[in-house]
C-alpha cells in the first residue's frame, strides 16, 4: 500500500428538540462538522426528507468535494503545462435516485468554464480536464459516473 493520508473531524448531531429521536418528525436533521482550527460547517438533510434549506447537506457536500478535487487536480497540471489559468468556475450538477426507500447518487456532471491567458494553449486546457478526473481523488473513489464538459475561453488573452 502507498503512501497514507489521515483525516480527522467531528460530526456532531444537534437536532434534539427535546423528545431526541422519538418519531420521524420529532427531532431536527441538524448536524455541525468541525475540525481543529477550522470554521464550523452547518448541516442538514435534503430538504426533502425534513432538512434544511439553509444549511448544506451531504449530497451537496459529495458534489462539491468532486469539483474541488477536479478543479485542484486541473490547476496543477496547468501549472505544470505552463498554461496560466485566471479564473475557473464550475457550475456542478448532480443526482441522487431514490428505489425502494434507499438512495443513491447517479451522476455528478462538472462544467468548468476556465479561463487562460494564452489562447494557442486552449486545446492543451482542454485535454488536461481528462488527466485531472484520472488524478482526482475523490472521483476514484465514487461507484457513479463523474463526467466532465470543459469551456475554455481566451478572453483577453
Amino acid at each position: 500500500m502507498g503512501q497514507q493520508h489521515q483525516y480527522s473531524l467531528q460530526t456532531e448531531w444537534t437536532g434534539n428538540s427535546g423528545s431526541g429521536t422519538k418519531d420521524y418528525k420529532s427531532y431536527e436533521r441538524s448536524v455541525t462538522l468541525s475540525g481543529e482550527g477550522k470554521p464550523n460547517i452547518y448541516s442538514s438533510a435534503d430538504p426533502a426528507f425534513r432538512g434544511d434549506t439553509s444549511c448544506w447537506n451531504p449530497e451537496e457536500l459529495l458534489v462539491a468535494s468532486l469539483s474541488i478535487c477536479h478543479m485542484l487536480s486541473y490547476l496543477h497540471l496547468c501549472a505544470v503545462a505552463g498554461i496560466v489559468v485566471t479564473a475557473y468556475r464550475d457550475d456542478v450538477k448532480g443526482a441522487m435516485s431514490l428505489e425502494s426507500g434507499v438512495g443513491r447518487m447517479t451522476f455528478v456532471t462538472l462544467n468548468p468554464h476556465v479561463t487562460i491567458t494564452d489562447a494557442s494553449k486552449s486545446d492543451l486546457a482542454k485535454e488536461l480536464h481528462e488527466k485531472a478526473h484520472k488524478q482526482c481523488f475523490i472521483a476514484n473513489s465514487v461507484n457513479f459516473p463523474v463526467e466532465s464538459n470543459p469551456t475554455i475561453d481566451t478572453t483577453g488573452a
